[in-house]
């Protein structure tokens, strides 16, 4: 009985198929709304999540920062010293440690010049932000130890003051002081920030002091925690050697920042799924119009075909069934409007994450999800139409024109 009354139920479309069309458009542009942007949701927290991933597996990074005294005004934040350095390093899980200072500074190289981070640290940074060489070499114990004026530099800066031109060995001029290129980095492209992350160029910490900053202090560590360590224990050690070793009063908020990239993931993730929930929501409204539009059209259907009822259950059929053909109808409308809207939301996310150089990513619970909203609709929103023809009293249904 199903199968006879799903044949009849196709053959009802095709037999209006402009009009049939028409009312499944609403459940394609529903279905396929959906599906197209949680998926760029979900490639953007993808992209992000591997954009944050550049900055370094397991890095944590510690700032100074203004605490705020219990009166409510500015507490100083003095900057880091060299041994703070040595005893961030006998954290228990800390793997590696560099200390960071960096200024913008106008760096030239012949008729050429622009504007760039220069940043003071050891080799050991390269290591722990993933950088790496791509031509020439890392500086040696020595170099760092002696403060020797050579450097590195990003691909970006590479590209913008040495064009073409094989920048080994060739001197630049950073500030007041002039430094020999001795390797160049591997290209790592936009943070999640979007900061350009081959715009830098990077010399021995000594050299920085001595030469740019003319202080001593380190404006920040980067650490990378072991491997099979979690990063919350170490953070938690961090910030009490360093409450210790700044001699910050019980009671008293930090006058630093530790944050890792685990930390930063989670917020952004966090943030971006929000986004893509409301997307989401927003583009579901549109199957409720399509629902709208199919009980229309089912209603008009029922007006259209009264007299065809009538005889229906003059010759015997039962109301029940009555209802199970309109309702068929409603849904077969609604699952044909959602099949061809996943068709359209696949190649939608697809032609948006390509022309955004974005993951494609496509969820098939997403995709599961808004197949079987569609087919509720077309249950729920069928109803009401299949009722009204099953309670059709047959003498007014035959007499109907």
């Amino acid at each position: 009985m199903f199968w006879s009354t799903l044949l009849m139920a196709l053959q009802e479309i095709r037999r209006n198929a402009l009009r049939s069309f028409l009312t499944m458009l609403g459940m394609v542009i529903g279905v396929g709304a959906v599906i197209t942007l949680v998926s760029v949701g979900q490639g953007t927290t993808a992209q992000v999540t591997a954009d944050i991933a550049k900055m370094g597996k397991n890095l944590i990074m510690v700032f100074p920062g203004s605490g705020h005294r219990r009166s409510g005004t500015a507490a100083s934040a003095p900057p880091f010293e060299a041994a703070d350095a040595v005893a961030l390093s006998r954290v228990q899980g800390v793997k590696a440690i560099a200390p960071v200072a960096s200024a913008n500074v106008l760096v030239v190289y012949g008729n050429r010049n622009e504007s760039t981070q220069v940043t003071g640290t050891t080799a050991a940074y390269l290591g722990i932000r993933e950088y790496t060489v791509a031509s020439g070499r890392a500086f040696t114990a020595s170099e760092e130890a002696t403060g020797q004026a050579v450097c590195l530099i990003g691909a970006t800066t590479r590209d913008d003051l040495f064009g073409s031109q094989d920048p080994i060995g060739e001197s630049i001029r950073a500030q007041r002081m002039s430094c020999r290129v001795i390797g160049v980095l591997a290209s790592k492209g936009q943070s999640a920030g979007g900061m350009d992350q081959d715009d830098l160029v990077l010399m021995p910490l000594l050299a920085f002091q001595r030469r740019i900053s003319g202080t001593t202090d380190i404006a920040s560590f980067f650490l990378s925690a072991a491997d099979d360590v979690s990063t919350e224990p170490v953070i938690a050690e961090i910030q009490s050697l360093l409450r210790e070793r700044r001699r910050i009063p019980a009671g008293t908020d930090n006058n630093f920042e530790v944050r890792d990239t685990q930390e930063i993931a989670r917020m952004v993730t966090s943030a971006t799924a929000s986004m893509t929930a409301l997307l989401g929501a927003i583009a579901a409204v549109s199957l409720i119009v399509g629902g709208i539009g199919i009980m229309n059209i089912m209603l008009v259907s029922v007006t259209e075909r009264t007299r065809e009822i009538g005889i229906r259950i003059a010759i015997g059929a039962l109301g029940r069934e009555v209802m199970l053909q309109f309702l068929v109808e409603s849904v077969v409308l609604s699952v044909l409007g959602g099949l061809i809207g996943v068709l359209f939301g696949v190649a939608g996310a697809f032609a948006i994450s390509r022309g955004l150089s974005m993951p494609f990513v496509v969820s098939p619970g997403t995709i599961l999800l808004a197949f079987a909203v569609s087919a509720l609709v077309g249950v729920v929103f069928g109803y009401l139409p299949a009722h009204k023809a099953a309670r059709l009293e047959p003498i007014e249904a035959l007499r109907h024109e």
